[in-house]
């Protein structure tokens, strides 16, 4: 005789069948569906508006104890416009400066502001240098496009875009190409404004690491003073050969004139760099004139892979100059960061008989600027 259920589990079976069929129509009417999308959309803009105003709040609160503090929208824009001018760049430089009105600035674009890129084992240099943690508090970094800036936000205090209407400035600028040639002239002239302000500033390229204060082997002196692709042993030397990736100038009215005649140089020399016009007006008659004094850096404290601070007991900065291509500078940027933390593990002892230095360059050379079609004239940096 077949088995059969309990009554009252056959009365719990129909039941649950019951209530499933009311919860689970199998078609539901155009108007329920419509009603259920209503509900749906409502609950998400609810959702969302509290987001925002929880986000709102919790960015003003920052803001109070940091009125610096910039924060980039929640659906970024490309309008740069969006994203820039929140604070002046006079404010920006107030709160960076030092007593004397020092800031250090350097410039960012998207490709060198990517994560795990040239910006990141730059200010990693500044925390494992010597004495130049505290530095980071005076840096300014100028963003030339809105996600480089945007990055600069995440990473650092002092952040500034830079707007460029007719010029965009985020993907690498290959060395000597057009692109090139206007980001390094659109620098000279904005460096030229900041000294209009009163400030004197430390320029830096991003592919400089700081290894030790600079600020002690600087001439108390002169009003424009540059490190150089090669010295010749004299600070005074009108034959060396200055890099425009690292200066550090006074706020006077003759830097003032020696950066518009510098800018305004282009015209005389169409095609030509920043780096290499200075090769040729710093013999012009005007510097004289004009009675600026300036001094050359020796390789020996800021050296760079043209020519490389052979010391680590004496280097202050080292640049990936005589370099072609972002995967050819990070390389050897690497090498250099991990060189620098090797030396900090010597004993005192081994460290004075300076008998340990860079295994630097690899990757970089300066055949390799030759070999991509550089002009001759013009191969002393990237």
């Amino acid at each position: 005789m077949p088995r059969t259920l309990p009554s009252n589990r056959r009365r719990f079976q129909a039941t649950s069948h019951r209530r499933a069929a009311a919860s689970f129509p199998a078609v539901m009417s155009p108007e329920s569906t419509a009603l259920h999308l209503r509900r749906a959309l409502l609950f998400f803009a609810v959702s969302l508006s509290c987001v925002l105003l929880f986000r709102n709040a919790y960015y003003s609160r920052l803001a109070s104890s940091n009125p610096l503090l910039r924060f980039s929208p929640v659906f970024p824009s490309n309008d740069s416009v969006a994203v820039s001018n929140e604070y002046p760049l006079e404010k920006i430089l107030n709160a960076a400066a030092m007593e004397d009105r020092t800031v250090i600035l350097t410039t960012l674009n998207e490709a060198w502001a990517a994560p795990n890129s040239i910006v990141d084992l730059f200010l990693e240099s500044f925390r494992i240098g010597d004495r130049t943690r505290r530095l980071l508090n005076h840096l300014v970094i100028i963003a030339l496009d809105w996600k480089a800036f945007m990055r600069c936000q995440e990473i650092h205090t002092y952040c500034y875009l830079l707007a460029s209407e007719d010029i965009d400035f985020h993907e690498e600028a290959y060395f000597m190409t057009p692109h090139y040639l206007k980001m390094m002239w659109r620098r000279i002239d904005f460096l030229r404004s900041v000294l209009e302000m009163g400030y004197n500033f430390v320029f830096t390229d991003a592919d400089i690491m700081w290894f030790r204060d600079p600020f002690p082997r600087f001439h108390s002196d002169a009003d424009f003073q540059i490190a150089c692709d090669h010295f010749t042993g004299s600070f005074d030397d009108v034959q060396n050969r200055p890099n425009g990736g690292f200066n550090f100038v006074k706020s006077n009215n003759r830097s003032i004139e020696f950066y518009k005649f510098w800018y305004s140089s282009q015209a005389t020399y169409p095609g030509y760099h920043d780096q290499d016009v200075l090769n040729f007006i710093k013999v012009d008659p005007f510097i004289t004139d004009l009675g600026l004094k300036m001094k050359f850096l020796d390789t020996a404290n800021f050296g760079g892979l043209c020519e490389p601070s052979r010391d680590l007991n004496k280097v202050c900065t080292m640049h990936a100059n005589c370099c072609y291509g972002l995967d050819s500078k990070l390389h050897d940027l690497r090498l250099m960061l991990q060189d620098w933390k090797y030396y900090l593990t010597l004993p005192p002892s081994l460290k004075r008989l300076s008998i340990f230095s860079w295994r630097v360059p690899q990757k970089c050379s300066l055949d390799s600027l030759k070999h991509h079609g550089s002009p001759e004239k013009s191969v002393q940096e990237d």
